[in-house]
């Protein structure tokens, strides 16, 4: 415990001694609103009842639409609003004819720009095969775009119809080139009104890419002026169903925020970060729904078990410790900890505690075939933070490829997917087993999130030029600058959206379980989200991040 902290400069000799430049973390931007929450049954209840009177009118309104535009739009408000899991079966019909209609050929001429690409958005994002050539008749033979360039709600449309693009649809391509610079160059000409905050909205994250459960409260407020008498009943009902779900997930909270706390792991272990809240946003980008409670809570307590391992190896341990608390996490058991320094202990001791939890959920719910897969997960966390730990102190990075491997296992994908199996009926061994064989879209979709978040916080991690990060590495490899690797990082990232949308788009076709793939999706929307703009949300969540999870979690909407 009495190593010094130094600038790592010096030789690996003596390295292995030195603890990392330690960063201060600020506390929890939360203090103790969740865990102090009260929950009121007779409250939730009441919504309860009115959100399935509701449900019955709006049901019947979506199926009575006829007409294209009208059910594609009423099926996209529906998904906004944050109500669409209400509606499966009636979106999933509705859709149906909308994609038989259109492989006959009706229609096809009368429809507007924002009419197909809805329909390419939400066909695609639904799991139907739909080709890119539906907007061929938008583009003139010299290959450009042909649009009115007033035509802001289509240009709009475009624009989130793009964003769900794969590999080789140039058409797409240039479309996101197209609309987001006639979008960007609009934005300033707009009077304040819904649509130029949904254009506002789109730029700092298209659709397809964000988190629909973090924008319902934006988007009630776009609609609850429309006036309309099919809009009065919807709003209605999302303002309802808001309400449910932000009482339930306070609950949650409450909950996993009291279960925390006990550790009293701020105090114990100051030097890591204490974000259940932020851990708890991931949870309900996996899974929103009000069956979903374990789901919620054990990525969140995967997650900052994750982040308490994490900190430990990279931002105060030092490379001998760093070594040891890998052995001794491989051996897997208390009557090996004694050899471990005191703060090592208490992270060991947390660890088998989460674990013993998970243990005990899965025989509960006839899933105890993921137990051992959740713990050799952990173990393999442990290798692979103290093998790239090893590669920063000791400034011998190795190239960038070598890295990126190892990066799918400090992804987290691993224990964060097989955390939420004994909550998801549907998830068999199998599913497991698939995810752990390599497959090519979850390294690509691992790699995705490992590099939005080092774009996010590399500048944290360098610790102000004196350690070597990711960004040095693809530098040094390469041969390229700065500006050059961010560039070609970004690129990465467009390339792991296409694939994964690509798995999603095949649909039946696809050898991948689709609840994987569900949540490789959104695995890919979360780290959008918390690394918004290249910043870290989840290190320094009051700038983006912590708005977002308030407009969540604080405040039921007026009805």
């Amino acid at each position: 415990m009495a190593a010094a902290s130094v600038n790592v400069s010096t030789n690996n000799v003596n390295v292995r001694h030195l603890r990392p430049p330690i960063i201060s973390y600020k506390p929890s931007m939360w203090g103790d609103i969740f865990s102090t929450f009260s929950f009121d049954p007779q409250l939730q209840e009441k919504y309860s009842e009115e959100i399935e009177a509701l449900k019955k009118q709006v049901g019947s309104m979506l199926m009575a639409a006829t007409c294209t535009k009208l059910i594609l739009t009423f099926i996209d408000n529906l998904e906004r609003l944050g109500l669409a899991f209400h509606f499966h079966t009636e979106i999933e019909h509705k859709l149906k004819q909308v994609y038989d209609s259109l492989v006959a050929e009706e229609e096809e001429e009368d429809l507007d720009l924002f009419t197909t690409a809805l329909r390419f958005r939400l066909l695609r994002q639904h799991q139907y095969h739909i080709s890119c050539n539906v907007f061929d008749k938008f583009v003139g033979e010299d290959g450009k775009w042909q649009v009115e360039k007033l035509d802001i709600e289509g240009i709009l449309s475009l624009y989130e119809a793009a964003h769900v693009r794969i590999r080789d649809e140039n058409i797409l391509d240039e479309a996101v080139e197209f609309t987001t610079h006639h979008l960007k160059c609009m934005l300033p000409t707009l009077e304040p009104s819904p649509t130029k905050e949904k254009v506002q909205q789109s730029l700092n994250h298209s659709i397809h890419r964000s988190l629909a459960i973090l924008t319902v409260r934006f988007y009630i407020s776009i609609h609850e002026g429309d006036g309309s008498t099919t809009e009065e009943v919807v709003v209605k009902l999302a303002k309802l169903n808001f309400n449910y779900l932000q009482n339930m997930y306070r609950k949650e909270l409450a909950e996993l925020s009291r279960w925390w706390d006990k550790f009293d792991l701020k105090n114990k272990l100051p030097y890591s970060r204490d974000r259940i809240v932020e851990c708890y946003l991931w949870g309900t980008a996996f899974r929103s729904e009000p069956q979903y409670s374990y789901v919620r809570a054990t990525v969140a307590k995967t997650m900052q078990m994750l982040s308490v391992v994490d900190d430990t190896y990279d931002n105060y341990a030092t490379l001998e410790e760093d070594d040891l608390f890998t052995l001794i996490l491989e051996r897997w058991s208390l009557d090996e900890i004694d050899v471990l320094p005191d703060f090592m202990k208490v992270v060991y001791r947390f660890i088998m505690s989460v674990v013993e939890d998970y243990e005990a959920e899965a025989e509960k719910q006839g899933k105890s075939f993921a137990v051992p897969y959740y713990k050799e997960a952990m173990k393999q966390m442990g290798r692979a933070y103290n093998i790239e730990q090893k590669w920063i102190m000791e400034r011998q990075m190795p190239l960038f490829e070598e890295f990126m491997t190892n990066s799918v296992f400090t992804s987290c994908i691993y224990p964060m997917f097989i955390a939420f199996v004994p909550g998801m009926k549907s998830v068999t061994e199998q599913d497991v087993q698939w995810l752990l064989s390599e497959p090519k879209i979850v390294i690509s979709t691992a790699k995705m999130g490992r590099t939005i978040e080092d774009l996010g916080s590399y500048e944290r991690e360098n610790r102000e030029g004196s350690l070597a990060t990711v960004v040095d590495c693809y530098m040094n490899d390469k041969g390229v600058s700065k500006e050059e690797t961010l560039c070609r990082f970004k690129e990465l990232v467009e390339i792991g959206w296409k694939d994964v949308s690509a798995e999603w788009a095949k649909g039946k076709d696809s050898s991948v379980p689709k609840e994987m793939v569900e949540q490789l999706l959104n695995y890919g929307r979360a780290a959008e989200i918390t690394y918004n703009n290249n910043e870290d949300g989840y290190t320094d969540p009051e700038k983006h991040l912590g708005p977002l999870a308030a407009s969540l979690l604080l405040n039921p909407i007026p009805i």
